[in-house]
């Protein structure tokens, strides 16, 4: 007896293993997740007045948050593109500058580390909550799919409402770059727009609309497992939901690195005008 206590110890993994392991075990999991919250997707009843909820939520509830965060990155965008290229290249180069700066990378990025903060962690800690107090149990108990009833109205709302917010977010940053391009440095108004015409591309723009709805699906499909895989009580939501954020922040990063580099290797055509 003793000896066979002795091999089932001498055959447990190391803990650096362990460590190595946890990752692929957590995206196994998570790509599980994922599979049945894409089939509960298509698949009926359709929670349509959940998803307003969550829309209302998600779009409305961070309108302040994102307005605020755009303006400011704006008005920084053009103050550092008039003193990195003087005032007289600035005049033909700050509006496109910002716009394509916004457009592509800040824009998508910005916006979805204001989902990350705000949606995120209350979608981590709502369904952690409902967790350990058995909500989620009961609902199974009532023949509820908790898949249908509360993961997909999230994910859903995620992936419309993240590019309405990036859409909000470059519309104010660029009013706040010329604002301060205009009004504050004297550059022209009329070549501060035109040049948008000429410099920036409708596909530069498609380009950070898709990737926002990426991430915000993603992100929030991230803040809903960590959430519905969580146990241990308060502290255990507590872990879930910073584990959360930290999974959709690094999320965040990898999902642009690959979506940039797979849109900038495709043919671009004309200008907006």
């Amino acid at each position: 007896m003793a000896e066979q206590i002795a091999d089932g110890a001498a055959r447990k993994p190391p803990a650096w293993l362990k460590v190595l392991a946890s990752p692929f075990e957590f995206l196994g999991e998570l790509s599980t997740f994922a599979g049945r919250s894409m089939i509960a997707i298509v698949r009926p009843p359709y929670r349509v007045g959940l998803l307003f909820n969550q829309l209302e939520f998600m779009a409305w509830g961070s309108l302040f948050v994102v307005g605020l965060t755009g303006l400011f990155t704006g008005m920084v965008l053009a103050l550092q593109t008039v003193y990195a290229f003087g005032l007289f290249n600035a005049q033909s180069l700050v509006g496109a500058t910002v716009e394509l700066s916004l457009a592509r990378e800040l824009a998508p990025i910005f916006t979805s580390i204001v989902v990350v903060a705000r949606v995120g962690s209350a979608v981590a800690t709502e369904l952690g909550t409902m967790r350990v107090t058995e909500q989620i149990d009961a609902l199974e108990t009532m023949a509820t799919d908790p898949i249908n009833y509360l993961v997909v109205p999230r994910i859903v709302a995620a992936a419309f409402a993240t590019p309405l917010l990036t859409m909000l977010f470059n519309a104010i940053a660029l009013f706040g770059a010329y604002g301060v391009a205009v009004f504050l440095k004297d550059l022209s108004p009329g070549t501060f727009l035109n040049r948008l015409q000429y410099l920036v591309t409708l596909k530069d723009l498609t380009d950070g609309l898709g990737k926002s709805a990426v991430i915000g699906f993603v992100v929030t499909l991230i803040a809903c497992y960590r959430g519905y895989t969580a146990e241990g009580g308060a502290r255990g939501v507590g872990i879930a939901t910073t584990r959360a954020v930290v999974g959709g922040l690094i999320a965040i990063f990898a999902i642009d690195y690959v979506y940039t580099a797979i849109t900038l290797s495709a043919p671009t055509s004309g200008g907006l005008g």
